[in-house]
């Protein structure tokens, strides 16, 4: 859908960051990727059970430099849990990465039309209305 070689690479010193949710990897298989640097972890009840998600998501905030990038979305893509509306995003100033299971995206913030067209996709994998919020979404403020 997206052709990532046609994206300028980041340059390396611009870092992705994201969250990973512990519920959304499959049982069973490790993520072997490139090194992540963990920011925090925390567990909050944001799940959908209609969605066929747990109510109690385990939240892995992280950051991964920008040369890494798509090494990680390629990771991502074989461990995500393909049923449950399970993604992982992660972005940089100017990119986000969207991760589905066996699919990624990767665009500019700025192309409004890159981003309707994954969300299209989210819905047709079971993402709820309220779980596309990925550009938006921002993890709680940090405890002094």
């Amino acid at each position: 859908m997206f052709d990532t070689e046609a994206m300028p690479n980041p340059a390396p010193s611009q870092p992705f960051r994201g969250v990973l949710l512990g519920e959304s990897l499959r049982l069973s298989i490790v993520l072997d990727g490139p090194d992540l640097s963990v920011r925090r972890i925390w567990r909050s009840d944001s799940g959908d059970p209609n969605a066929g998600q747990p109510s109690r998501w385990t939240f892995i905030e992280f950051e991964v430099a920008g040369a890494l990038a798509d090494d990680l979305a390629t990771a991502l893509r074989r461990v995500l849990n393909a049923t449950g509306g399970w993604y992982c995003s992660f972005g940089s100033d100017d990119e986000m990465v969207v991760v589905f299971a066996g699919r990624s995206f990767r665009y500019a913030r700025s192309d409004h039309q890159a981003r309707h067209d994954v969300e299209i996709y989210a819905r047709s994998v079971g993402v709820p209305e309220a779980q596309l919020d990925w550009e938006t979404w921002r993890p709680p403020p940090r405890r002094a």
